[in-house]
């Protein structure tokens, strides 16, 4: 690299290491200035193996300066990145919008409802983010209410409903109320008569493809006028098995000429002949559709806002003719489009990601390749991370784009002023090590002094990573050690002047000592990673959240016997 791009590279990387400096009032992370500074130099990417070394020298003369410093000097640099921070600092919190006519109420109640098909993937966490920093906007309610009527094509996972009550306690929330709708079929069977009586339902026989034909035509079912009396005795049939699957179900009436074919006298209640899993369940045959028992529930659970999807609102213009044959005011609905988050190579679909681990492609729901809240759990992303990004994508119509990297962010901001730092060397080359101290004194965190120096041995050898292997005749910083140069396939001390660092471009790398060490598997989405860790790091427990240094932030998952696993959090 010739001295002209090296400024280039170092200007660039000053700005963007003081920018993430002074944002999260803490070190920068080469990691995070290495994403930017590609992205808006293009041309720095054909010296893409030589440009971390440059960027770790000044991510250290940041690290060497305090906020005021960092604020200053970003100021002179780049003074509107400064800008930008600042107006950021000043944005209102409340990002939501406020929900709709709210004063109609003397509560504001919204509910949850999930399929307990499988354990929750990350999108599943906006429902319950937004709902419950609703439920704090206006000191009002939560319900979640698991809509588990369909025993065959979204058979329940009896697992589920506790693994959900988990993550939604792990994003910080604790529901008022839990429901289960397959706990309530009498209470739809009770509904279902009302309507009947109401002359707003009738039992059909058609076949599906009948019924389509003449629904798409606008021509009225042969069965629709029935009278009250035949529909109530065929329903009871219906309630007590006497029919099969597909034999026959109970349609609300609607407006056999609406001009959307699919509101069009809808199906109310169908038999399924596959016992439901749950066994307080399993004894029923006929059960209704998502449509009308949710309507029902809404109701009577009191519920005042429903958010759903944007492509669901037929879903609303359905029950509302279930509320008007029963004079019921319906629930304030706010639509919003589907989130779709980067990052990840596997569907996000409940299905798929059981398929994956029953082929044994994913190790399980906490497998850190896979695109789920227990996976981020077991990688030590704190809930609130995860709620602070939702909320933050607020309730727009239009689909919107979640990157993880700002999950990352949000999460780094929560921990790094507590996570302790240690050295792990990946792939580790063995370098003999001569002349110097005893062992090295790095901070325990650079941020507070208070906490101490880790003791690192050095010994006669010290393990690098392969990048950080110098050129013969140059010099490396061992970081919390010294200056040591590289000659004969061996390290040699030159001593301890920091400013080799600042005013001759020295790079500062870390280390471990080729004998006391610690074994450790670093789980990461793109598959386990082997390394060694100093010594020290056999101290950290178990949830432990710590970085190890110019590597990334991870959760320790398991000590044992001078052996660790932890899971890769983020850089």
């Amino acid at each position: 690299m010739d001295e002209d791009l090296r400024t280039r590279v170092q200007t660039e990387a000053e700005k963007h290491a003081l920018f993430n400096a002074v944002k999260y009032e803490s070190d920068a992370d080469v990691g995070a200035v290495m994403g930017p500074l590609m992205g808006e130099n293009p041309e720095f990417r054909p010296h893409g193996g030589e440009i971390p070394g440059v960027v770790g020298g000044v991510v250290a003369d940041v690290n060497a300066m305090d906020h005021g410093e960092r604020r200053e000097r970003l100021g002179e640099l780049a003074p509107d990145l400064l800008d930008e921070l600042d107006s950021e600092d000043e944005e209102d919190e409340q990002v939501l919008s406020d929900l709709p006519n709210v004063d109609n109420y003397d509560e504001v109640r919204m509910r949850a409802a999930p399929n307990p098909n499988g354990p929750w993937h990350i999108g599943h966490a906006r429902m319950p983010a937004v709902i419950g920093t609703y439920k704090e906007m206006y000191d009002g309610s939560f319900i979640v209410r698991f809509d588990d009527t369909d025993p065959e094509t979204k058979r329940p996972d009896l697992d589920a409903y506790d693994a959900i009550l988990d993550d939604i306690d792990y994003l910080g929330f604790e529901p008022d109320d839990v429901l289960r709708a397959s706990d309530r079929l009498d209470i739809y069977y009770d509904h279902a008569r009302e309507l009947i009586e109401n002359g707003g339902a009738y039992t059909c026989s058609c076949t599906g493809e009948a019924f389509s034909e003449l629904k798409n035509s606008g021509e009225p079912c042969p069965h629709r006028d029935k009278d009250p009396e035949t529909t109530m005795t065929e329903f009871e049939a219906l309630v007590d098995g006497e029919y099969s699957s597909g034999e026959m179900v109970l349609r609300v009436k609607t407006d056999i000429e609406h001009k959307n074919p699919a509101l069009r006298d809808f199906v109310a209640f169908r038999v399924i002949d596959t016992p439901h899993p749950r066994e307080e369940a399993e004894k029923y045959r006929l059960w209704p559709m998502l449509d009308f028992q949710s309507g029902i529930d809404d109701h009577l659970t009191g519920v005042t806002h429903i958010i759903r999807g944007i492509d669901l609102q037929d879903s609303a213009k359905r029950q509302q003719f279930v509320y008007d044959y029963f004079d019921w005011e319906y629930p304030e609905v706010v639509h919003w489009g589907h989130v779709q988050i980067d990052e990840y190579g596997v569907k996000m679909s409940t299905s798929t990601i059981k398929q994956l681990i029953a082929e044994g492609e994913l190790d399980g729901w906490d497998d850190p390749r896979a695109p789920t809240i227990k996976s981020l759990r077991r990688r030590g992303i704190r809930g609130e991370a995860i709620v602070e990004s939702m909320v933050g994508l607020g309730t727009s119509t239009s689909n919107v784009d979640l990157a993880m990297s700002t999950v990352y962010a949000n999460n780094r901001e929560l921990i790094d002023d507590d996570a302790p730092r240690y050295f792990l060397v990946r792939d580790g080359v063995e370098l003999p090590l001569s002349g110097g101290p005893d062992a090295g004194h790095p901070p325990i965190h650079p941020d507070h002094e208070e906490r101490g120096n880790r003791t690192i041995p050095a010994g006669d050898a010290v393990l690098v990573e392969p990048s950080d292997v110098p050129q013969s005749g140059e010099r490396v910083w061992l970081k919390g050690y010294g200056c040591v140069r590289y000659e004969d396939d061996a390290l040699e001390y030159v001593g301890d002047d920091i400013d080799v660092v600042r005013n001759e471009g020295v790079d500062v790398i870390h280390w471990a000592p080729a004998e006391e060490n610690v074994s450790v598997t670093m789980r990461t989405t793109e598959g386990d990673v082997a390394g060694r860790a100093e010594p020290d790091f056999g101290d950290a427990t178990v949830d432990d959240a710590v970085q190890f240094e110019r590597v990334g932030f991870v959760r320790v998952d398991s000590q044992d016997d001078d052996e660790a696993v932890t899971y890769f959090s983020h850089d």
